[in-house]
């Protein structure tokens, strides 16, 4: 383990990203209550609200008819994925006139490694990094900065003072601030981790800085509560590379779509553009998932297993072959549909026998290469040229291109 003794780490996080954009987009915006919402309907919830929103007491997930009662003059925008993935690049790229950015953490975080003769002037690179933001994108996206000896404790120090602050958490200054936290402001202990830690009598951040980091290991019941230990007390904590497991996407369904033809008919393209993500990055899928939820957040679950599948015609009739189970379990309503490609295997590691005449084998490598053929024809013309079978705009549109928390989509996805 290594301690170091400076502010190595500068971490940008911006404020109320999706609702700051819009109003950097659209001044007629600026001042005003904005709601972000996913889809237009009145069924779905906000996800993200401006400054001047969360002021009158609006929070993200508030659902739409719960906030035009809260808030008469707050003004919806349905979100737009590819305009905030294009102006992320942009912030990138401006922040790197000033500091190179280590690893974007999410749409609106990004992390940045300072060079030792740049520690003592680490307030002042933060500084400079937010006057470059104004100067080059704008005054509305505003961002808080955060400095500290590591990863954690800088994005821990970005959150202070939100918004626009710039925070220093000195490694010789611990805990200091830190002690005024509350135990959910720590990244990675949500509310049911600091229940658990309730119950072993670690109520707040002073008890939780008296554990060793063996017991905050035998707490969390893995190695991740010593990573935290040591995070939060300075120490360099290196995570190992994680392989890709899974490629899915999800959606909340309107009401008129909310019939088990209507879940289908977005599940076929949520699946046509995982599968496609999942052929650009190298993988095949061995299973395939389908989630189905009712208004209870219940509903219904299915998996089909079967050899390293890559191929839209395949998976596809793996997903209808799951609705039809759906249906005999009677399974008439979703609120939502998620398909998910799971237990990948690389393309590289996959020993095809070319001399196989089996009538089987050859048709699936035609799939294949035609599969191929769609991918690099919807690439080029940016748009859906080549499907299998019936398309339609699903709700919310950007099938493939929901931006996630740690998730940007290519523009290849849009």
């Amino acid at each position: 383990m290594r301690k170091p003794t400076g502010l190595e780490r500068l971490y940008v996080d911006f404020d109320s990203f999706f609702a700051s954009a819009e109003q950097h987009l659209q001044p007629h915006l600026r001042g005003r209550p904005v709601g972000v919402i996913p889809v237009d309907s009145e069924h779905t919830g906000l996800i993200a609200v401006s400054r001047e929103a969360k002021a009158l007491g609006l929070k993200r997930g508030t659902f739409v008819r719960d906030a035009r009662r809260q808030c008469p003059g707050l003004v919806l925008v349905t979100a737009r994925h590819d305009v905030y993935v294009k102006l992320h690049h942009a912030i990138v790229e401006a922040i790197e006139t000033v500091v190179p950015v280590k690893a974007v953490c999410s749409i609106d975080e990004m992390l940045c490694a300072l060079l030792p003769a740049e520690w003592p002037q680490a307030l002042r690179i933060g500084q400079r990094v937010k006057e470059v933001i104004t100067r080059d994108i704008g005054p509305t996206l505003t961002c808080s900065v955060g400095l500290g000896p590591n990863d954690v404790l800088a994005k821990i120090a970005a959150e202070m003072e939100k918004p626009d602050g710039l925070v220093a958490l000195h490694p010789d200054d611990l805990p200091g601030r830190l002690l005024s936290l509350d135990l959910t402001d720590i990244p990675g202990i949500a509310r049911g981790n600091a229940a658990r830690l309730a119950r072993a009598g670690v109520g707040d951040m002073a008890a939780l800085w008296r554990l060793q980091p063996k017991e905050l290991r035998r707490l969390w019941g893995s190695v991740e509560g010593e990573r935290l230990w040591m995070g939060l007390h300075g120490y360099t904590v290196e995570r190992p590379e994680t392989r890709r497991r899974i490629f899915g996407h999800g959606r909340v369904l309107p009401a008129e779509w909310r019939s088990l033809n209507g879940a289908y008919a977005a599940a076929r393209v949520l699946l046509a553009k995982a599968s496609a993500r999942m052929r650009r990055a190298g993988f095949s899928a061995r299973a395939l998932a389908l989630w189905l939820t009712d208004r209870d957040s219940a509903g219904w679950y299915g998996e089909e297993h079967f050899p390293p599948t890559w191929d839209d015609p395949s998976l596809l009739a793996s997903l209808s072959r799951l609705f039809l189970h759906a249906e005999r379990e009677e399974m008439h309503r979703s609120r939502s549909v998620h398909v998910a490609l799971h237990d990948l295997v690389p393309l590289a590691e996959i020993e095809e026998d070319l001399f196989d005449d089996a009538p089987e084998a050859q048709l699936k490598r035609r799939m294949e290469y035609l599969s191929t053929i769609a991918d690099q024809l919807n690439v080029t013309h940016r748009k859906t040229l080549l499907h299998w079978g019936p398309w339609v705009t699903i709700p919310g549109g950007y099938a493939g291109a929901k931006i996630a928390f740690n998730r940007i989509p290519d523009a290849e996805d849009f």
